[in-house]
């Protein structure tokens, strides 16, 4: 029984046990073309065949219907598919789970980058599989040498653990050999067409002149690309010509690009398309299931057609909706042109959405993962915010932030008519919820920073310094009005943090949109480390990123 004998069979078989033991021949014929759309050019052999297969079947008793399915592996009906919240659980997983994450080499990892990476690593584990991160930069033009240790590191960052680390570029032999052998199989040929002349062709169903090559000929024109300039000949597997999408018909696998590759130099003139590479690397390390976004849905069916030419078994393709990030720039080439600018300053400018933008900003992996996890990997659109982001950031932060005392746009305060008494040091401690971290000291003598902001401008108006006392500003002079929190209360008056003019830390803090806001926070800061994250009190959630000069820089998170 020859692979098209076998197929219909198996799909008589299925349809047989949906409908009482009777298969119909034009359901049969249906799932085929869906399933195998290699087999829609040779549409009356199909149908024929399956006409013969299914009479045989329908003879047949349920029972052995039944048997036969099961010997051949079963079938599980899929069911229409729920809403499901998070990483729904992966098909067809008995036989072992191998996956991939497989960027480009351009840059390195942002946000959008994350919902694959995550996923897979969610999947690795769920199911004790395994992960290649295999890097793709077959294309000469879309390198950037910086990415090949970028993308590591910002993979480390989130957690994501790999069993096998693999670049294309080290396999250039193997996809030479491979393009051979499609050649031999008659699933692949060499085209001269100029692309222009390809194109109306293509949009017109016809096919290239010479796609019936003989293999000798094509062989000899595969054996010559490599001298030939870039544009002369490209090697096309075939497809359906006459196939909806023009995209799909008889695509490019190999062409030839004539630029020095970063890493590999000018070893290579001639290089795999993305199609050709990506499936001939799952196909040869074992890939079981593919996660990618909806846009590979052409790209997916592409690829079957060389699965089928070289009798390969088809991976489980599973696509996700776009990801739409608000007021999140995720173009890297956007990205770099803006550093070239000078817009930019660097990869991780508070700016930009890539992942150590956000890691500098205090972001934390967990967040990030957390997120991902609850978008799932569904066909439908998702949009995310900042708000989202931040919300979930928080929850990690809470627990782990220490609280510290810092002012904004400081204006030196002496406050008259202090009492002596209450000239003293006021404790707080690091974490409200965690008091085993200890207390930090604050040097009450009178003389403190406040947010020029926060000074009130009626002579009436009562503020309160945290702990401390409570005053009023008479002509611009700040005046003791009461010691306790009571009076305050009755006061209505505003509560606010403040930093003894004492031994006050220099404080910048790096906002969201890369300005710089100075001013002067607590003696106790100074002990913080970097890559820490602390909660500057009524500011927000902040991560220090450098002590240099007995000044702090700090990148803002959230509030």
């Amino acid at each position: 029984m020859d692979k098209l004998e076998e197929i219909i069979r198996k799909y008589a078989l299925i349809n047989a046990t949906q409908h009482g033991g009777q298969a119909q021949p034009g359901a049969v014929i249906g799932m085929i073309m869906s399933k195998h759309p290699e087999y829609r050019q040779n549409a009356g052999e199909v149908s024929k065949t399956a006409a013969q297969i299914v009479q045989t079947v329908n003879q047949m008793s349920a029972e052995d219907q039944n048997q036969e399915l099961e010997d051949r592996g079963g079938y599980q009906e899929k069911k229409k598919q729920e809403k499901v919240k998070g990483l729904a659980d992966l098909p067809h997983t008995d036989e072992g789970v191998v996956l991939r994450f497989a960027p480009n080499p351009s840059g390195p990892l942002h946000i959008g980058h994350a919902r694959a990476a995550l996923s897979n690593d969610e999947y690795r584990k769920r199911y004790e599989g395994k992960l290649i991160l295999r890097v793709e930069d077959t294309d000469p033009r879309r390198v950037d040498p910086d990415a090949y240790q970028m993308i590591p590191e910002d993979l480390k960052w989130m957690g994501v653990t790999w069993d096998e680390e693999i670049i294309q570029s080290d396999r250039m032999e193997i996809y030479y050999q491979l393009a051979e052998e499609l050649i031999k199989q008659g699933g692949a040929y060499m085209c001269t067409c100029p692309g222009d002349v390809f194109k109306e062709l293509k949009d017109s169903s016809q096919p290239c002149p010479h796609r019936d090559a003989t293999v000798e000929e094509n062989l000899a024109l595969w054996k010559k690309m490599p001298q030939s300039s870039e544009g002369e000949m490209v090697l096309r597997v075939k497809t359906d010509i006459k196939h909806k999408n023009p995209a799909i018909r008889d695509w490019v696998a190999m062409r030839v690009v004539e630029e020095t590759h970063p890493r590999v130099g000018d070893k290579y003139r001639v290089y795999p398309m993305m199609n050709f590479s990506v499936a001939a690397d799952d196909h040869l390390m074992g890939v079981t299931h593919v996660l990618r976004g909806k846009d590979h849905l052409a790209n997916s069916e592409k690829q079957e057609y060389f699965y089928h030419h070289m009798d390969w078994d088809v991976p489980e393709f599973i696509h996700y909706g776009r990801l739409k990030m608000e007021d999140i720039p995720l173009s890297t080439s956007k990205a770099r042109q803006g550093i070239e600018d000078g817009v930019y300053s660097g990869w991780d400018d508070p700016r930009l959405g890539t992942i150590r933008a956000i890691a500098r900003r205090g972001i934390q992996a967990e967040a990030i993962r957390q997120l991902m996890t609850e978008i799932g990997v569904k066909m439908a659109d998702t949009a995310v915010s900042w708000k989202k982001i931040y919300g979930l950031n928080r929850t990690f932060l809470e627990e782990k932030a220490n609280r510290y005392f810092m002012v904004a746009h400081p204006q030196l305060v002496e406050i008259e008519g202090v009492p002596e008494s209450l000239l003293k040091t006021v404790e707080r401690p690091l974490h409200p919820d965690h008091l085993d971290r200890g207390m930090r000291a604050l040097n009450f003598d009178g003389k403190v920073y406040l947010d020029s902001e926060d000074i009130p401008t009626k002579p009436d108006e009562v503020l309160r310094l945290m702990d401390a006392v409570n005053i009023t500003f008479q002509d611009g002079q700040a005046q003791y009005h009461s010691e306790g929190l009571d009076e305050a209360r009755e006061a209505k008056a505003r509560i606010v943090q403040w930093v003894p003019a004492t031994k006050a830390v220099e404080t910048e803090l790096v906002m969201p949109d890369a300005t710089i806001v100075s001013g002067y926070a607590e003696e106790s800061i100074s002990l913080v480390e970097a890559d820490d994250v602390v909660q500057l009190e009524r500011i927000g959630f902040a991560r220090l990123d450098q002590k240099e000069d007995d000044q702090l820089r700090f990148y803002y998170a959230h509030k």
